[in-house]
């Protein structure tokens, strides 16, 4: 059953050995040449469940991966049963919000001090389970970095999801998770990427600004 159809791959909720998997499936591009698609698509599935054990190894809860077939682009992971975090930020106290947000903040920082970048930190790819636990899926834009530029560009990425998805509480949630980072990567860096943040944001003011048409 597709469950999820996006640019790069879809996702589908199957049987496999007797339980519920998530079939990741990329998808050809026709307007690639057959070979080179081919290739760079058997790359990325590749390069995903590596990063998710990597994540693993820093303490960050990811799916189990079961198989991985890069000749078909398919990877087979283990289905996280749970809600988005998208779907419980409006079903839970303010208090409880800050704190899982707070949670959150420790993950990303546990990614980034491991040299790993997320690439798509929005609430629809973390899972709250019934346990409590947090769990980050979708590592198909991941990459390896200690570069703060990269840490910036991920991090403002989760404000602009927060903000553009859950606005009326998007600033102590984005606070709560700098905390959460705070106690992870320390003050020197978390400030380094604060910083970074702003730079971002002013670029992009400045790219709007200059498409705007010129005053009469």
């Amino acid at each position: 059953m597709l469950i999820k159809k996006g640019a790069e791959a879809s996702l589908y909720l199957e049987e496999w050995h007797g339980r519920r998997v998530i079939v990741k499936r990329r998808l050809p591009k026709p307007y690639r040449l057959p070979q080179l698609d081919r290739a760079i698509r058997a790359q990325r599935t590749k390069h995903e469940p590596l990063a998710i054990h990597r994540a693993k190894e820093v303490g960050v809860p990811t799916p189990i991966i079961f198989m991985v077939d890069p000749s078909e682009a398919t990877i087979i992971m283990e289905f996280v049963e749970g809600k988005t975090v998208k779907q419980v930020l409006d079903e839970i106290t303010e208090r409880e919000r800050i704190d899982l947000c707070t949670r959150i903040g420790e993950l990303i920082g546990r990614l980034h001090k491991g040299g790993i970048i997320h690439g798509d930190l929005t609430t629809s790819n973390m899972i709250l389970t019934s346990s409590g636990n947090v769990v980050l899926v979708d590592f198909g834009l991941s990459e390896l970095s200690r570069e703060v530029e990269s840490r910036g560009v991920d991090l403002h990425l989760m404000k602009r999801a927060l903000f553009s998805t859950h606005h009326k509480y998007a600033e102590e949630c984005f606070e709560a998770i700098i905390r959460g980072y705070r106690d992870v990567m320390g003050a020197e860096a978390t400030d380094e990427v604060l910083k970074k943040i702003r730079e971002i944001e002013m670029r992009g003011r400045y790219v709007s600004e200059r498409r705007l048409p010129p005053k009469t």
